[in-house]
């Protein structure tokens, strides 16, 4: 793979052609799944273990590079690196919506906390203001003796390495699953095992688990041959990238530079293996893993992998919650990831590829493919989490708002139906009769 190669794909663009070599070497290499020499030998669940020190070594140059394999630099190939864009504009909010952020943040725990308009008072910085919060609130800051400096240009990173004209997968997404991640931590059955290594890497999974994500499938990445598939070998594609992309701005900012190396290999290790869990094509894997252990009342939070787990399972929850919501909230992330389901159902058709399951516009309604999702990937997923909770309040509520949202999604199925038999029928006083 040339140089050239590498930047036409968006990955990075140094300014050494020795690092440029390196780069592509790096990307090119198909062995990532196995074992080559030199990798580490520790490995945390399926996904494939990668040479952390590579990665190292081209991140530490003194030179100011792109970050690695970024969709974002794919589309602004000539942009350098630089601060987070979104310091200045924090002045330009006025003292009522400033005040109005910080009341909602104190209610930041209660289930119908409204992301929209909590994004809209913080002038679209929810993901850096909620992060401040709660690493804040969780103490997170002294336990890990984190640079002030330092945490705020890496939040401003993650939040700005979200694609904003995505209408589903973007910094919003990203600040309601963190949002649900912290309603989830608060879980009486939980709450009290977790530590603060558990905290940090929970909530730092749910900010950046769809960090740079493009806002087309794994499917659409696999048809088109894109250079992440192959990097990745066409499994957990996104995951991989995200999971990657995260480590690239953990080591870019050096945030967790002061601790001991082979504490910051677990944490990315760790990290790797929370945003993984998110691969839907993982999901009954995970719930058969889950029913297991609940069945067999073998759960012990005590230890340090069962409780590993149960951050996987809640990111999982976190990920896929908007079924959960109020109908008001609901609703309007139905219609935001149905949209990006057929932008890229029309960008496949102007392409002349197959179009996806759920993203073709002129079959799939919004109504069957929420109900479809909720059948099957949802409603399984929270009955459990009901039973591993006891059935707490949150649980509750968040079941009775699944079962009332698919009730509406049904009706309003109903009356389509009804709609579309109407248009069929000809009326009796139509023309075109003999």
């Amino acid at each position: 793979m040339s140089c050239l190669m590498v930047e036409s794909l968006g990955a990075v663009s140094f300014e050494s052609p020795d690092q440029n070599a390196v780069c592509s070497r790096t990307l090119g290499d198909g062995g990532l799944k196995g074992a080559p020499a030199g990798l580490q030998s520790e490995r945390r669940g399926s996904y494939p273990s990668i040479d952390l020190r590579l990665l190292n070594r081209e991140l530490s140059t003194k030179r100011k590079v792109k970050r690695l394999l970024s969709f974002q630099r794919y589309l602004h190939a000539q942009r350098r690196l630089r601060g987070p864009g979104f310091q200045n504009s924090l002045h330009l909010l006025d003292e009522d919506y400033q005040g109005q952020a910080v009341h909602m943040l104190s209610k930041v725990g209660t289930w119908s906390f409204d992301i929209f308009l909590f994004d809209r008072l913080s002038n679209g910085n929810s993901l850096v203001t909620l992060l401040c919060h709660l690493f804040n609130v969780y103490g997170l800051i002294r336990h890990f003796q984190l640079d002030m400096v330092k945490l705020h240009r890496f939040f401003g990173m993650v939040q700005e390495d979200y694609h904003s004209q995505n209408p589903y997968h973007n910094a919003i997404h990203a600040t309601d699953v963190t949002q649900a991640m912290h309603c989830y931590l608060q879980e009486p059955k939980i709450a009290h095992h977790l530590t603060p290594l558990d905290v940090f890497l929970a909530l730092l999974a749910a900010a950046a688990h769809d960090v740079d994500h493009p806002g087309v499938n794994q499917s659409f990445l696999i048809k088109t041959k894109h250079h992440l598939a192959s990097l990745y070998q066409n499994s957990s594609v996104l995951e991989n990238h995200h999971w990657r992309s995260l480590v690239g701005m953990l080591r870019e900012c050096s945030l967790l530079s002061h601790l001991p190396p082979s504490t910051l290999r677990d944490i990315e290790q760790q990290l790797g293996s929370l945003i993984l869990a998110t691969d839907i094509s993982r999901q009954n894997e995970f719930l058969g893993r889950f029913k297991s252990h609940l069945d067999n009342k073998d759960l012990q939070l005590e230890d340090a992998g069962h409780r590993h787990f149960m951050l996987q399972m809640a990111l999982k929850c976190a990920d896929v919650c908007n079924p959960c919501r109020d109908w008001e909230l609901s609703s309007q992330w139905s219609e935001r990831v149905c949209e990006e389901f057929y932008r890229q159902g029309d960008l496949e058709r102007k392409c002349h590829l197959e179009i996806s399951p759920l993203c073709d516009q002129q079959l799939e309604t919004i109504p069957v493919i929420q109900i479809g999702f909720i059948t099957y990937i949802v409603e399984p997923l929270f009955e459990e989490w009901m039973r591993f909770t006891n059935g707490s309040l949150l649980a509750n509520n968040m079941l009775g708002h699944l079962k009332r949202n698919k009730a509406l999604w049904r009706q309003l199925l109903h009356t389509q139906h009804k709609q579309a038999a109407g248009r069929a029928t000809p009326s009796r006083g139509g023309t075109g009769v003999p």
